[in-house]
């Protein structure tokens, strides 16, 4: 790129004013990008404490339907499940973090009372009721992993993105306008000591030249004074010869 550039002193202020700009770029870049890292730790603690828990819940919900099915058998547990009338509500709304728009889930209707479940309280058993109960916390695991997870990736996306920024300035770009600016300076420098020489060399040329004219000048002036001396002198004394010509 360096010397694809016409060195001017215009191309010059114009890279300098990209190296400004793009310096200044850069740090903003550098400022979110490390932002951008700090959210995303604390959303990575908070998933690992999310997995955890969903885990956890699984677990948890696996043991009581298993202990459901032994005690009360597949049927009426398959029957408590068909007896649900009012399914969980989910809505998605939006949130920015440093520029990045995550989700943000929010439900209802997932933790049911025993009057809310659709089957009869006197119709099934404690075991039937803790399994239902271990499913719904199962479900709110499931709708905070999902919108930690989406955050997580959202962000990690954008934290690769601002990291190619970063790099294609400061590996690239920037180098690339430092190494132009340093041509055309150098160039231009190069330009103004050839002009320096050059103006030099005109002037020295003057100098001489009139130095030459000034000898001439002096010489042709002393060259007419001798000249003139010369006339003088073969000139004959006339007051000398008047008295022999009156005698």
């Amino acid at each position: 790129m360096a010397k694809d550039v016409k060195p001017t002193r215009k191309n010059l202020m114009e890279i300098e004013d990209r190296i400004e700009l793009s310096e200044r770029g850069h740090g903003t870049l550098e400022k979110k990008r490390d932002g951008l890292i700090m959210e995303f730790m604390d959303i990575l603690d908070k998933a690992q404490d999310v997995r955890g828990d969903l885990a956890d819940d699984y677990e948890d919900a696996q043991k009581k339907i298993n202990m459901a099915r032994a005690m009360e058998g597949d049927v009426a547990v398959r029957g408590a499940a068909a007896a649900l009338q009012e399914h969980p509500e989910i809505t998605t709304e939006s949130k920015n973090i440093m520029g990045v728009v995550v989700p943000q889930i929010e439900s209802s209707r997932v933790s049911k009372g025993l009057d809310e479940r659709g089957y009869g309280i006197m119709g099934t058993s404690a075991r039937i009721d803790e399994a239902a109960e271990a499913y719904e916390d199962l479900l709110e695991s499931i709708i905070l992993a999902a919108e930690v997870e989406t955050a997580m990736k959202k962000m990690l996306r954008e934290i690769e993105t601002t990291k190619r920024r970063v790099n294609a300035l400061e590996f690239k770009l920037l180098p690339e306008l430092y190494d132009g600016q340093e041509y055309i300076e150098q160039a231009l420098e190069e330009q103004e000591r050839e002009e320096t020489f050059r103006l030099k060399k005109i002037k020295e040329k003057k100098e001489a030249e009139e130095k030459a004219e000034k000898e001439a000048e002096a010489a042709e002036a002393e060259a007419a004074e001798a000249d003139q001396d010369d006339r003088e002198d073969s000139q004959p004394d006339t007051a000398a010869q008047s008295p022999t010509a009156n005698e």
